[in-house]
């Protein structure tokens, strides 16, 4: 097959694996093994209060990305070059191979552990139940696995307005994101981006501890995600027309209008564009109210979800598919190529 093709196949596969598939168990998660090299550096670290401490920063940066990002394209790379040319055969006048097959899969779930688009609604679908059962407490202590914040003694509306909050404002660090970077440099686009956002999610805090030595990390996550929050309220208001919302036009206008709300630089683009798209309000008490309308209900858990889910797949129709077609899947192949002749040399 056509190489621009096999990148469209893996990010089409990448996307049914995390709706059909998911996650593999926390244990053998490469996140978790990327959060535990970074627990060790931070165990080792002892002057953190310098400009010696952001350059330790960049560098743990660079090692976690060179680490993780190196090992996926070795196990691709190798893939392709010792396996890619066997067991040919023909599928409707197709030519392609075993070895092919293989690197397309292969590909397409390193692709899927950098993005999580329909856990969300594995994590909601049971905090729905505790609501409709009034079982608040439990329903808190579900939401609170999701948020930054205190969730015992809230009231049902916000939690539900928790639970929307979360969806949305992960549109762009769970999905959207990783899947430009993936359409623009292939899988070492979509790895360098994950690096970023899980260090930024261990080391961005504004304290004493980690002021300097989650500088960089932490700018770098608002660099990267710069661009995909911002052109998150367009595929919103996009999917929310497809779905009939009423609202789904505002989107964009709301998000322009209200996006400084939130702390994050990003975060308030699909917040307020999604609120604005169901016709709902998000409130973080003491923090922000956005939006014109009433507090989420229990169905709007579910409207949001899926609203954040058709957004993120028309996105990969309209954005990504053309742009690994044209960039992502050529850039992984050199990346590959290099690390292969590089081995090849030792």
């Amino acid at each position: 097959m056509q190489l621009w093709f096999d990148g469209i196949l893996i990010i089409i596969l990448a996307m049914l694996f995390d709706r059909y598939v998911g996650d593999p168990s926390n244990k053998y998660h490469p996140l978790r093994w990327m959060g535990n090299l970074l627990q060790a550096i931070d165990n080792r670290l002892t002057k953190r209060k310098s400009y010696r401490a952001v350059l330790l920063g960049f560098l743990s940066y660079l090692l976690v990305f060179i680490v993780f990002g190196g090992v996926a394209i070795l196990i691709t790379g190798s893939i392709r070059h010792f396996l890619g040319d066997q067991i040919p055969f023909d599928i409707a006048g197709v030519h392609i191979t075993a070895g092919e097959i293989l690197w397309i899969v292969v590909s397409a779930y390193l692709v899927k552990i950098t993005f999580a688009l329909f856990a969300f609604r594995r994590f909601c679908k049971p905090i729905e139940e505790d609501l409709r059962k009034g079982d608040l407490d439990a329903a808190a202590d579900k939401t609170q696995m999701m948020v930054n914040r205190k969730m015992r003694g809230m009231d049902l509306p916000h939690i539900t307005s928790s639970c929307c909050e979360t969806i949305s404002e992960n549109l762009v660090d769970s999905a959207v994101s990783p899947l430009l970077y993936y359409g623009l440099f292939g899988l070492p686009g979509a790895v360098m981006f994950r690096c970023a956002n899980l260090m930024d999610a261990m080391w961005g805090r504004l304290n004493e501890k980690y002021k300097d030595i989650g500088h960089f990390p932490a700018r770098w996550d608002d660099v990267l995600g710069f661009v995909p929050s911002r052109l998150s309220p367009l595929f919103i208001g996009f999917a929310a027309w497809l779905m009939r919302f009423r609202s789904g036009r505002s989107a964009v206008k709301a998000a322009m209008k209200e996006h400084r709300k939130t702390p994050s630089p990003n975060s308030g683009w699909p917040m307020t564009a999604t609120a604005a798209a169901m016709g709902i309000s998000f409130e973080k008490e003491g923090v922000y109210v956005m939006g014109e309308g009433p507090l989420p209900s229990i169905d709007d858990i579910a409207g949001c979800y899926r609203l954040i889910e058709l957004t993120a797949v028309v996105f990969m129709i309209i954005l990504v598919f053309p742009l690994s077609a044209l960039l992502g899947i050529h850039i992984q192949v050199i990346f590959e190529d290099a690390l292969i002749r590089l081995f090849g040399v030792f």
